[in-house]
């Protein structure tokens, strides 16, 4: 058994993966308005991003359920204790890392969020779940809260926030991956110059999609 499958944490995320199904961007009026082009510039914006996702704050934007039993598997069979996030939402993502700390002996989970309602709502599953003490939310632009404090060296990084800006929270995290370490991304598609870098062995990285929606790569030693 693992915290993942086990109660309080499974039902929990029962409730959470439903909630967010319930619900979608698309029917919000100002997102249903944007044009496909529209919505993919502020995807990528390295500007807009938020006022863009401040428009979001009410809606979960989870990883899928199978995503997160990834993140799971990746960070228990790596043997994870140091894991940064950047865009921690509702915390899904959140839990499912922490779950893997837990069910790895320990460790500590470092996830950065700027709309405040969402930071609440993160807080209150984190500890629904009985995962809050392996956990530090950072509120604010990730650009400034992964600035400075992060652990001398980190297992694996989440990158699930303004896609516009992965380029520049990976160049954060980057003196702290440990060889070997892993990077996954999602939606990174909205990220050509993000997909450049981490697809290039001459950078340091060897990277390929996975599943549709991310991209799985490793910090080469």
């Amino acid at each position: 058994m693992t915290t993942l499958t086990t109660a309080p944490l499974a039902p929990l995320l029962d409730r959470l993966f439903a909630e967010a199904a319930a619900t979608s961007p698309a029917d919000d009026p100002a997102m249903a308005a944007l044009a496909g082009e529209d919505h993919a510039r502020l995807m990528r914006s390295k500007t807009g991003y938020l006022a863009f996702y401040g428009q979001l704050k009410d809606y979960a934007l989870p990883v899928s359920r199978e995503a997160g039993a990834l993140l799971y598997m990746l960070a228990r069979h790596g043997g994870a204790r140091s894991i940064v996030e950047f865009g921690t939402s509702f915390g899904i993502s959140t839990l499912h890392l922490a779950a893997a700390l837990r069910d790895n002996g320990g460790g500590r989970l470092i996830t950065t969020e700027f709309e405040p309602s969402k930071v609440a709502r993160a807080r209150a599953n984190l500890e629904a779940g009985g995962l809050a003490d392996l956990v530090e939310i950072r509120e604010g632009d990730a650009l400034q809260t992964l600035r400075t404090g992060l652990p001398e060296t980190v297992d694996l990084l989440l990158l699930d926030g303004a896609k516009g800006l992965y380029p520049e929270v990976l160049a954060l995290v980057e003196p702290r991956l440990r060889p070997g370490a892993l990077v996954v991304a999602d939606n990174a598609d909205y990220s050509p110059e993000y997909l450049a870098r981490v697809r290039s062995p001459a950078a340091g990285y060897l990277s390929v999609p996975f599943g549709g929606d991310l991209e799985l790569s490793m910090r080469l030693g």
